[in-house]
């Protein structure tokens, strides 16, 4: 049954739509009154918010940006580990070969006769010393300076 409009009791005042959900902006739209503001002068307020602005991006660049650096240093880093990496498996699997040659008989054999100077029966040890080195500091004249040139010669070409 629809209302009349003629009627005599008064309706309570109806609340403006911005009040009804109380939007989460109204208080950040609405202006400060002064005596509730942190800093009453305008150019006081301007810097401090300049400040905490700057502190803002200051932490934001710590978190952010810096990081990328040490990013790219890690990533040279992990190859290098890599390449070390690899190295020492190669010379692990030396090793590995090796202490398997050693367990045999011939390996064991091989390596008394290098290290120990082991000789079988009916064998003959016959030991050649290295030469010794070539004197270089001769003296001057025919034919001292073609030896030396051709002991310099030798020892560049090495």
């Amino acid at each position: 049954m629809p209302r009349s409009k003629t009627t005599s009791i008064p309706r309570p005042p109806v609340a403006p739509a911005a009040d009804a959900g109380r939007s989460r902006l109204g208080d950040l739209t609405r202006p400060i009154p002064v005596d509730k503001r942190i800093s009453r002068r305008p150019r006081a307020a301007l810097f401090t918010g300049l400040f905490a602005l700057g502190i803002v991006a200051f932490i934001g660049i710590a978190v952010f940006v810096l990081p990328v650096g040490t990013w790219r240093d890690q990533t040279v880093d992990l190859q290098q580990r890599q390449a070390q990496l690899d190295e020492l498996q190669r010379v692990n699997n030396e090793l590995e070969a090796e202490t398997m040659r050693l367990e045999t008989p011939d390996g064991i054999r091989e390596a008394a006769r290098e290290d120990y100077g082991l000789i079988e029966t009916g064998e003959n040890r016959s030991t050649v010393l290295p030469l010794p080195p070539l004197p270089t500091d001769l003296p001057d004249g025919w034919p001292y300076n073609v030896v030396t040139q051709i002991i310099t010669a030798r020892t560049t070409e090495s």
